[in-house]
């Protein structure tokens, strides 16, 4: 971050040249990533709704008063295919950052969209748990809370990058607690796994915003015109992450239940 305030003032014309193009990188980044939450909500949506009939002719099993899974929810939520589903997304991410380096800026897009399709799947489950206002409010919420701690580490003078390392260690370990709360069922410890996640993925939203500015400075210096593309993509896949994680930790905590 110190290395970015340096090279923005060496001269006026150089400082104008790297503020417009880090708005537009910016603009992609925010583009991109509001494009894959667009396509995941609707997809979550969509599923949910061939998922579940309030017709019981032909229903399958009931899932609350008045609904019932058909023959595509029951495959999809009961059957082995959810474990892909679920892990899917997961799988897309890794195999998104060993391929990233041969794939081209339009190829790393169209992944992208895939992914945000395949999460889409893989989170259509909470419209069977959480009513549809609930969900609608926590996301507006998430919303608020990712726009703010975003500006927050896009304009902080303050270098962001020694917390990096200690909210990776964070999110490694609240991943082992999950894992072992599946066993422990444990009331107590899921919500403090919730509230722990929150506050997390909050410092993550901030620190993946300024990682951004930092790297498109690193590629400007190397004038390494076709990798900023690539890098806009997984700077959209760092932020859209951030608010999917946040956004389900928030949702565990006020969420309504059906």
């Amino acid at each position: 971050m110190a290395e970015y305030q340096t090279i923005r003032t060496a001269g006026g014309i150089r400082t104008a040249q790297i503020d417009e193009g880090l708005r537009a990188h910016m603009n992609k980044v925010y583009g991109t990533m509001s494009v894959g939450m667009v396509i995941t909500a609707l997809a979550a949506w969509a599923i949910a709704g061939l998922a579940v009939t309030s017709d019981p002719t032909g229903a399958v099993a009931q899932v609350a008063p008045g609904e019932y899974l058909t023959g595509f929810g029951v495959a999809l939520y009961t059957s082995p295919l959810k474990w892909l589903v679920m892990l899917l997304p997961l799988g897309m991410v890794f195999a998104f950052g060993a391929v990233i380096n041969r794939m081209s800026a339009a190829a790393a897009q169209l992944y992208f969209y895939a992914f945000a399709l395949a999460m889409g799947a893989s989170l259509s489950s909470i419209f069977l748990i959480y009513t549809s206002f609930s969900i609608v409010q926590v996301f507006l919420i998430t919303a608020v809370m990712f726009a703010g701690l975003s500006l927050y580490g896009y304009t902080t003078k303050r270098d962001l990058s020694a917390m990096g390392t200690f909210l990776i260690m964070g999110v490694i370990g609240l991943i082992v607690a999950s894992i072992v709360n599946i066993f422990l069922q444990s009331s107590a410890v899921m919500f403090a796994i919730s509230v722990i996640g929150v506050l997390l993925f909050a410092g993550l939203t901030a620190y993946d915003t300024q990682k951004i500015k930092t790297i498109y400075l690193q590629q400007v210096q190397a004038g390494n015109q076709e990798w900023l593309g690539k890098s806009a993509i997984m700077g959209a896949l760092s932020l859209y992450l951030d608010f999917i994680n946040m956004f389900m930790f928030l949702l565990q905590l006020f969420g309504d239940r059906r």
